[in-house]
């Protein structure tokens, strides 16, 4: 299964609908705990409404919200409302129970028009 695949948002206007906040999980006891990643690292999500820039005379079409993984914390300034870029962002098939979908990861989030530093 494909897994990581680094994907470009840039052609897409981004929105926060829902702040970034640690991410949780119901255990199997029922009770809620938070998730890491592999080497205990507190991950974060993020609900952004994506839909597609347009140039003059185009139609962008409807737009869809997603959650997106955030590997490390956003730090402040990311609320509700905001226009952001996704740093590092990839995207991965998921299957479960008969049920598919797409989950997106990035390694932190940047406002929107911000130069977002090239990975080494």
């Amino acid at each position: 299964m494909l897994r990581n695949i680094p994907v470009n948002m840039q052609g897409y206007k981004l929105m926060i609908t829902e702040a970034p906040q640690e991410k949780t999980r119901e255990n199997e006891n029922g009770q809620t705990e938070y998730v890491t990643d592999r080497e205990g690292i507190q991950q974060f999500v993020v609900s952004l409404f994506a839909k597609r820039k347009v140039q003059p005379g185009e139609f962008a079409g409807k737009g869809e919200e997603i959650k997106v993984t955030l590997t490390a914390d956003p730090g402040e300034g990311f609320e509700e409302g905001v226009y952001v870029q996704l740093v590092d962002a990839t995207v991965s098939h998921w299957e479960n129970n008969g049920r598919s979908g797409l989950s997106f990861k990035a390694g932190g989030l940047t406002p929107a028009g911000a130069q977002i530093p090239v990975a080494a």
